[in-house]
């Protein structure tokens, strides 16, 4: 089965421009060019495994117990010798567009292809158009897959099917924090060089002043209260807004500011992201968004409440490197969790993005589905 996201806050038509001289218009105006991007769904689950460093307690939610560990024995497994473990999963994400009057012209970007790293690996992907169209895959600035095409015939349906088959490397999410981490000061001081590779991932949303000091006074309180300790002070974050704000869909869209997040204390999963991304940054914390799915084993009573796109953080920890955060599940992501693209904010990991010449309104549909491709078929 397949997943509609009727929920989500997805920029279908989005920044509109009027010829010739090309101008921001609003959605509820007639366009003649439209640019849209597909934003992300979201999901809501129980955390999967969450350290407490200073209490050095685990605990396993699927289990429904807690493992104490004394504070004497940090928890470390232990090595081994044999290969790790894998979890292949298989993602479907079809995406509908349908138009009452023909489209004239259309260019379209896209990311679909997940990330090939150290820690993942794309066995295979396909990608489907129709109506067919000659496509090319390049490397954007951010360092994912894009795939970009043209439409120059005129249309009134567009589907695009991406299917990709990914092996996720199961490894200790918490291996890197097994030693406290003391910054000399808040914010985070960088070296210029390292300041300059960091920069786009640095800077906060533009917001009023007083609005950002109350973002940073927010997150310094969880600095003070976890005696400076970074990395507890960024498992406490990622833990707060997970139990301290509400999951709602369609509560907010695209132009929903992390303050208003954080005032209102509820919202989706790109919002909590944006959210941890904001005040991260405030502290001296690069964080950039990441766009991809999440494998939730399919066990909600329909599927379509079960699989989804999904969005979450990576922040850059000194002399660590990258790390992902899942605010919205009060996780470390493992094996779960599927990487498509990162980028500063939303619209530069975007699954879709096009730019229409023509003024038919659009409607759109997405579908996904992530399913263990080792597991039996179902008859």
């Amino acid at each position: 089965m397949s997943q509609n996201v009727p929920e989500c806050p997805n920029l279908s038509i989005g920044d509109r421009f009027a010829a010739p001289v090309p101008s921001e218009r609003s959605e509820s105006k007639v366009p003649v060019l439209s640019e849209r991007s597909e934003s992300k769904s979201r999901r809501k689950t129980k955390p999967l495994s969450i350290l407490h460093l200073s209490s050095a307690t685990l605990v396993i939610p699927y289990a429904q117990y807690h493992v104490p560990i004394p504070a004497a024995h940090p928890y470390n497994p232990p090595m081994s010798s044999a290969a790790p473990a894998h979890r292949t999963l298989r993602v479907r994400h079809v995406t509908r567009y349908s138009y009452d009057q023909p489209v004239a012209r259309s260019i379209h970007r896209l990311h679909l292809r997940p990330v090939t790293d150290f820690r993942q690996r794309v066995l295979s992907h396909t990608l489907d158009i129709d109506p067919d169209a000659p496509r090319v895959e390049f490397e954007d600035v951010f360092g994912n897959w894009s795939a970009r095409f043209e439409l120059n015939q005129p249309y009134t349906h567009l589907t695009i099917a991406a299917e990709s088959i990914v092996e996720v490397t199961d490894t200790n999410p918490f291996a890197f924090a097994l030693l406290p981490i003391r910054p000399a000061s808040y914010p985070l001081v960088w070296m210029p060089w390292e300041r300059t590779m960091l920069a786009p991932y640095l800077t906060p949303v533009e917001l009023p002043d007083t609005q950002l000091q109350e973002l940073t006074d927010y997150a310094m309180s969880y600095v003070r209260r976890n005696n400076f300790d970074l990395m507890e002070t960024l498992f406490a974050l990622n833990l707060a807004l997970y139990h301290d704000f509400k999951y709602t869909p369609s509560c907010t869209d695209l132009d929903t500011t992390p303050f208003q997040v954080y005032l209102t204390r509820r919202g989706v999963c790109q919002d909590f992201a944006n959210l941890f991304i904001t005040m991260a940054r405030l502290i001296g914390i690069p964080a950039r968004y990441v766009c991809g799915y999440l494998f939730t084993g399919n066990n909600h009573e329909t599927r379509a409440q079960s699989d989804a796109s999904h969005a979450w953080v990576q922040l850059y920890i000194p002399n660590i490197g990258w790390k992902d955060f899942d605010p919205t599940n009060g996780v470390l992501p493992q094996t779960d969790h599927v990487r498509v693209a990162y980028g500063r904010h939303y619209r530069d990991a975007t699954p879709t993005m096009g730019t229409l010449y023509g003024s038919s309104p659009e409607r759109m549909t997405i579908e996904v589905t992530v399913e263990d491709a080792n597991a039996p078929v179902q008859a």
